[in-house]
């Protein structure tokens, strides 16, 4: 076995698929790509995944990309120490959760990121560098979305941004009162889901919605992930950014 994965720092999208192989217990070789230093549009990364984006795994050869399906060949391939339910019943729900996740909670707490830390670093740099840079970027949709956190997005789009999250922070404290975990009594790669991409740092992003009061059955549910070892094993992996942009860099891709 030889597992190679290519990441940023231990958030969002890295520290999604870091936790399912820190979980697993699976020795793995630790690539850091530096998303300030724009490594991911590099021509070496590039060969290894044409959209320039992380993160990357690489087993004995074959590469596998996008986070959720980066978990489930975890899971076909190393199911010892499972993270997906074997019934069909549980599998179909955690689906479901990492569907709404990855279509309904991620990109709306990704704005908010990249408007307040992104936005500051596209702007800091020169017209015809970022013009360059842009260049560089193989996905159209990312190279807009560099473009809109440049010029700022605007009041329209992160009050309707912040009403998506806020509904799903109201449906997922409605289902940890009715199961432990997202997907039922067991614990999945649908709460590692959302705890990278909301859960985490929900608190700290969104202080106006008072979490703690709103939610707290997901503060709960947040304090547990949080003690797990795998999960504190992925968040003691590298972090090479400057620590006053680390809370919301992990989107930037």
């Amino acid at each position: 076995m030889a597992l190679k994965y290519y990441h940023a720092e231990p958030a969002a999208n890295s520290l999604k698929s870091m936790i399912p192989l820190k979980e697993k217990g699976l020795e793995f070789e630790s690539v850091y790509v530096d998303l300030h230093k724009f490594e991911q549009h590099e021509e070496w990364f590039i060969k290894i995944n044409p959209e320039g984006q992380v993160p990357v795994l690489d087993h004995n050869g074959t590469i596998i990309t996008h986070t959720t399906v980066i978990n489930e060949y975890l899971e076909d391939v190393f199911p010892e120490i499972p993270l997906r339910p074997y019934d069909p019943v549980g599998k179909a729900r955690m689906r479901f959760w990492n569907k709404f996740i990855d279509e309904h909670v991620m990109n709306h707490v990704s704005m908010h990121g990249w408007h307040r830390m992104v936005g500051v670093i596209a702007r800091g740099i020169e017209s015809g560098e970022f013009e360059k840079l842009m260049e560089r970027i193989p996905l159209a949709d990312q190279r807009k979305k560099w473009k809109t956190a440049r010029a700022g997005f605007t009041e329209e789009q992160l009050a309707d941004a912040t009403a998506k999250i806020e509904a799903a922070v109201d449906k997922v404290e409605d289902q940890l009162g009715k199961s432990a975990w997202l997907a039922g009594d067991m614990y999945t790669l649908a709460d590692i889901n959302f705890y990278c991409h909301c859960g985490m740092m929900v608190e700290r992003m969104f202080p106006e919605m008072d979490i703690p009061n709103r939610a707290p059955r997901l503060v709960e549910w947040r304090d547990r992930m949080t003690a797990r070892p795998g999960v504190k094993a992925a968040l003691e992996m590298p972090d090479h950014t400057n620590p006053a942009l680390r809370t919301f860099t992990g989107h930037a891709k």
